[in-house]
């Protein structure tokens, strides 16, 4: 389905809204992020959106960076749904457009979950990690190959098994169908002057090796959001909610439910 022609989403679920936020890797939508694990939240009313310029959801032209744009077209489709206030949940670049929505409209967020969050980068940022050079290297080919899909999706998992050649080549048939080309590294914007602003209580979720947007970059994120843990899952990469699907829900479920937050409280 779409909102106003802009914004893809899929609706699914009755209960509390949850909105799920993909990130940006070649090929990647809200579905083949996130279709894995809503069966283990039935009980909620599961928002999955394909952000501007990926699955189904066009460009936009815009001067704004990413991050901001999408935050607010976001919004616009909880609007358009009647959603008034959402759990959000997003990895990497949609984590840091929950991020972006949580600092700007705090009143629309009730618990904001982020995997491996972008938008805050180190002061010796680039060089960048191997798995964000993998993906600017796919973005900025002029043809890109299969083989370099392979080699990016198995950047992302700890287990390389997983890296099946069925999900390869959904990945690589839904990156040909990409959006006009954007400057690389893309402008995605910076978070970090406003971190404090996030008042909602956060959960983050890392994979000790990932590749992509590494752990010891959640430090800058854990000190400047004022109500946040962080959950670390060993032999795990970028795609947590992937690799470790089982651990993920459990996790993420206790914490919308109120429990870890509870748990610190009491």
């Amino acid at each position: 389905m779409e909102v106003g022609a802009q914004v893809a989403y899929t609706d699914v679920g009755a209960g509390s809204p949850v909105v799920w936020l993909h990130g940006s890797g070649p090929g990647a939508t809200g579905m083949s992020n996130f279709g894995g694990n809503l069966p283990a939240f039935g009980n909620y009313r599961n928002i999955v959106v394909d952000l501007p310029g990926w699955g189904s959801s066009p460009r936009p032209a815009t001067d704004e960076p990413l991050i901001f744009d999408a935050a607010q077209r976001v919004c616009a489709v909880m609007t358009a749904l009647g959603i008034e206030r959402a759990h959000l949940v997003g990895n990497s670049y949609g984590g840091a457009v929950a991020m972006r929505i949580a600092m700007r409209h705090p009143d629309r967020v009730d618990r904001l979950v982020l995997m491996a969050p972008g938008g805050v980068l180190p002061a010796d940022a680039p060089p960048w990690p191997v798995g964000l050079d993998r993906l600017f290297a796919y973005m900025a080919a002029d043809k890109p190959s299969r083989a370099a899909m392979a080699e990016f999706v198995r950047l992302m998992v700890f287990d390389e098994t997983l890296a099946t050649e069925s999900l390869i080549d959904e990945r690589y048939e839904s990156s040909l169908r990409a959006h006009p080309e954007l400057p690389i590294p893309p402008n995605f914007g910076d978070l970090t002057p406003d971190l404090h602003l996030v008042a909602a209580p956060t959960l983050l979720v890392w994979g000790r090796e990932d590749q992509t947007v590494p752990l010891a970059w959640a430090s800058k994120i854990l000190e400047g959001i004022p109500d946040a843990e962080l959950r670390v899952l060993p032999h795990c990469r970028h795609w947590v909610q992937y690799e470790r699907a089982p651990e993920f829900n459990h996790i993420v479920s206790e914490f919308l439910r109120g429990g870890a937050t509870a748990a610190a409280e009491g």
